[in-house]
C-alpha cells in the first residue's frame, strides 16, 4: 500500500511540513506495512518559500530590501543549489501587511525590493525564479521592480521618474538598455492564481486599489496612468500584454512580467507540484492525505488541496483523497466535487481559536483526527476485500 502525504500550512499553527509528518505518524500506525511519502505543499502564496525550501533541500536567504515605502524591511527569499532556482514570495518586499493601516495608499508604494530579492539572487547563480505575487500593497505596474533591475524610465524631459504608483504617470520613455544581462538567461515561473486584465473595471486598480488604501478618485487616476503606461510599453516592446490573464494581478506585477521580462503566468499550485514533483509520486499511490487550516467554497476554486487532489485523480482513478481542516465552513462540501473524496474537521472539543492553534494542541487534534478517518479507511477496505 501507498500513501501520499501533502497537507498545506495550518497558518499560525501548524508549517506544513510539521502538518505533514503529524498525519504520516498516524498512517504509519495504521498501515504499519505502507509505504508513506510526505510532501510539504502550498499553493504559491503564503508558505511556498518553506514549503519549496523543505520539500527540495534548500535554504532560506536573509537580507535587508526596500520596503513597500521605501524603508528597509527584513526579507528572504528561498535558494534551491540542485536547481540553481530562487523562490520569492513578493509579500516579503512589498505586502501589504507591511504597511501601516493609517499609510495605506497605493500612489505611495513600490516593488523596488522585489528586484533587489531577485537582484541577490541572481548573484547567487540563480536562473530559476518562482515567484509568488499574491498580497501585494503596491500599484506600480512593476515600476519599482524593473528600476532595480536596471530598467530606466523617464518623463517628457528625459528626467528620470520615481518608482512608486504614482510615479506611472509621469513615464513619457522606457530604456532597458541597464536590464541586468542575466535576466536574459532566467526563466521566471510566476504564481499567479487571478485573471483580471491590467486596466478598466476588472484591472487592478479598481479591484484591489481600494483594499489598498486608495479611494475612488485615486482608482480613476492610478487606471488612466496605467493603461497609458501599457500602450508605452506595449509599443516600445512589441509585446502586447495588458488584457493577458493576470496582467492585473499584484497591482500590473503580472503585466510587468509578462510584457518586460517574458516571464510565465501559471497557478500557483501547479507551479508548485511541478517543481515539488509529486506527480511521479502519485503514480500507483492508493490514499492522498491532504488538507489546509480553514476550508471553504475558495478551496474549491483552485487552492492547494483541490491542486493535489486533482493531480492524484488524473494520475489514477483508484486513489482516495482525504482532506484533513482545522475549520470547515458550511459551503466546503464544494470540495466534494472537486477531487476530495471527504473532509474531517479536526476539532473535538469546544475551545477558543487560540487554544485550538497551539502548536501541541493543533499537532494532538491533527493526528487523532487522520488515524479516525484512516481506521475508518482501514475498515472500508476490508469490507470490499470481503
Amino acid at each position: 500500500m501507498k500513501i501520499i502525504v501533502a497537507i498545506d500550512s495550518f497558518k499560525g499553527s501548524l508549517s506544513s511540513r510539521a502538518a505533514g509528518e503529524t498525519a504520516a505518524s498516524a498512517a504509519r500506525e495504521v498501515f504499519p506495512e505502507a509505504e508513506v511519502e510526505v510532501f510539504p505543499l502550498a499553493d504559491g502564496g503564503e508558505g511556498t518559500v518553506d514549503a519549496l525550501v523543505a520539500g527540495l533541500a534548500g535554504e532560506v536567504v536573509r537580507l535587508s530590501v526596500t520596503g513597500p515605502l521605501e524603508r528597509p524591511v527584513d526579507s528572504r527569499f528561498g535558494f534551491l543549489p540542485a536547481e540553481q532556482a530562487a523562490v520569492i514570495e513578493m509579500a516579503d518586499a512589498a505586502g501589504l501587511p507591511l504597511v501601516p493601516e493609517e499609510e495605506r495608499d497605493p500612489r505611495r508604494t513600490t516593488t523596488y525590493g522585489l528586484g533587489e530579492l531577485m537582484l541577490a539572487a541572481i548573484e547567487r547563480g540563480c536562473r530559476e525564479f518562482i515567484i509568488g505575487i499574491g498580497g501585494s500593497a503596491t500599484n506600480d505596474c512593476g515600476l519599482g521592480m524593473l528600476t532595480a533591475l536596471g530598467a530606466r524610465f523617464s518623463d517628457a524631459e528625459g528626467r528620470p521618474v520615481g518608482r512608486t504608483g504614482g510615479d506611472v504617470a509621469a513615464v513619457r520613455r522606457i530604456d532597458l538598455a541597464g536590464l541586468h544581462p542575466a535576466l536574459r538567461e532566467c526563466r521566471i515561473h510566476v504564481a499567479c492564481d487571478v485573471t483580471n486584465p491590467l486596466c478598466g473595471p476588472s484591472g487592478c486598480s479598481y479591484v484591489y486599489g481600494p483594499q489598498k488604501g486608495a479611494t475612488l478618485a485615486v482608482v480613476e487616476e492610478m487606471d488612466r496612468a496605467i493603461k497609458a503606461f501599457a500602450s508605452l510599453a506595449e509599443e516600445t516592446l512589441g509585446v502586447r500584454g495588458a488584457d493577458v490573464p493576470g496582467a492585473g494581478a499584484a497591482g500590473g506585477l503580472g503585466f510587468a512580467f509578462h510584457t518586460f521580462l517574458r516571464a510565465e503566468l501559471k497557478p500557483g499550485i501547479a507551479l508548485v507540484l511541478d517543481a515539488l514533483g509529486i506527480e511521479k509520486a502519485l503514480a500507483g499511490a492508493d490514499l492522498l492525505l491532504t488538507g489546509e487550516g480553514r476550508m471553504d467554497r475558495q478551496t474549491a476554486m483552485g487552492k492547494a488541496p483541490v491542486g493535489v487532489a486533482k493531480l492524484a485523480k488524473a494520475k489514477s482513478r483508484k486513489i482516495t483523497a482525504v482532506a484533513l481542516c482545522g475549520c470547515a465552513l458550511p459551503d466546503a462540501e464544494a470540495v466534494n466535487e472537486e477531487g476530495i473524496d471527504a473532509y474531517f474537521p479536526i476539532l473535538h472539543l469546544p475551545m477558543t481559536t487560540a487554544e485550538a492553534m497551539e502548536e501541541e494542541t493543533a499537532r494532538r487534534n491533527l493526528k487523532q483526527t487522520a488515524r479516525q478517518a484512516l481506521l475508518l479507511y482501514r475498515a472500508a477496505q476490508g469490507e470490499r476485500r470481503a
